[in-house]
């Protein structure tokens, strides 16, 4: 057993803050990546028909990896609060700050999978007739809203952390 002075709260409480930190990040990037990789094909192919399109039809892609930069936020977030040396971590902060990961962790790659398979089925459409363009930009800004829900949520969840228990 550690020494009050080295440690203070519930030893296994930052183990799940940390899990939360990488779930933010791990999960978001899957979401950008996979946005990325599937618009990217819409566009590679799409290119081959009109080449003068291509970059117009890279807004689904610019969306996708915005998603991964949500992920980081959050994961900074939850690591700098981290600290139980300098303060009491206890598992109500571990669980805050767990939650507070997958919540934007998960809304960033169900955003990308939407993302991707719009971007996809869009930039191919928009070849072929040039008006669905602002629709799909439209839907593509709906699915990029449910990252940011994600995002918001794990803000609120992680500035949680620290008020289970007056030090």
């Amino acid at each position: 057993m550690s020494s009050p002075s080295s440690f203070s709260g519930d030893e296994t409480a930052p183990f799940f803050g940390f899990l939360g930190a990488a779930a933010a990040l791990v999960f978001s990037c899957m979401g950008a990546a996979y946005g990325t990789a599937k618009s990217g094909v819409g566009v590679a192919s799409m290119g081959v028909m009109r080449p003068e399109l291509v970059m117009k039809s890279i807004v689904p892609v610019v969306m996708a990896g915005v998603l991964g930069i949500y992920g980081l936020i959050i994961a900074v977030i939850i690591s700098t609060g981290i600290n139980p040396k300098a303060k009491s971590y206890y598992l109500f902060d571990g669980y805050a700050h767990l939650s507070s990961g997958l919540a934007c962790g998960l809304a960033g790659l169900s955003a990308g999978m939407a993302i991707g398979i719009v971007g996809d089925a869009g930039v191919r459409a928009n070849a072929q007739q040039p008006k669905l363009f602002v629709g799909m930009i439209l839907i593509l800004i709906f699915a990029e809203a449910l990252a940011l829900y994600g995002l918001i949520v794990g803000i609120i969840l992680s500035s949680r952390a620290g008020q289970s228990r007056a030090d």
